[in-house]
């Protein structure tokens, strides 16, 4: 994604001060950008603030959307390689959560989460809701002992597995016994991950 120090200046400022606490002035002054250039690219405040949901949402799917594509497109033919598909995603998604990138990401989303605006919904639709479909329909093939809300449930709870390893970071660096969540640390985390997803997912399937 190519870098644009204005909009991530303003996710992070977003994220840490939320819409009413941070300062356009600031943002620009700590980009490098004058701040007429708010105004002429982005109209004021709100749609540097929806802008800013746009680049995150643009992030996310093009860390996610190669992998979700070729399970989409996979032909598959059993329960068991369904399973498979399913365990990448799963890992792909806590792996995107370890990535440091996403750390200025999550505090504007989970701002967004906790109150949310039309910048949650610019969120949804151009990251959260294709992935998320894309997780359900596998998952709806794999356990066709739940009916439909009961899949979306199942999916909502696997996701979380793999968000706590960014929204709640301190928490497990300080379970963990850890400083930060180093490699050997990440790996051990994805290892119980596809572990306890795997378990869940075969319940119903010997």
């Amino acid at each position: 994604m190519k870098s644009e120090p204005l909009l991530d200046t303003a996710i992070e400022q977003f994220g840490r001060h939320g819409f009413e606490g941070a300062s356009t002035r600031q943002i620009a002054k700590a980009s490098g950008a004058a701040m007429s250039s708010i105004t002429y690219h982005f109209g004021g405040k709100e749609g540097l603030y929806l802008a800013a949901a746009d680049r995150i949402a643009q992030g996310i799917s093009e860390i996610q959307a190669p992998l979700f594509t070729a399970a989409r497109a996979a032909a598959i033919e059993s329960r068991e390689q369904a399973v498979e598909w399913l365990l990448r995603l799963i890992d792909g998604f806590a792996q995107m959560m370890l990535r440091p990138e996403t750390e200025i990401w999550a505090r504007f989303i989970i701002r967004e989460q906790l109150d949310p605006t039309e910048a949650f919904d610019r969120l949804y639709r151009g990251a959260m809701e294709p992935l998320a479909e894309t997780f359900v329909a596998l998952l709806g093939r794999i356990r066709t002992d739940l009916g439909d809300k009961d899949v979306r449930a199942l999916a909502l709870l696997f996701f979380g597995q793999s968000l706590v390893l960014r929204a709640s970071r301190a928490s497990v660096c300080r379970l963990m016994g850890v400083e930060r969540i180093d490699e050997d640390t990440g790996n051990l985390l994805r290892a119980r991950l596809r572990a306890n997803v795997h378990c869940i997912l075969m319940e119903k399937l010997a």
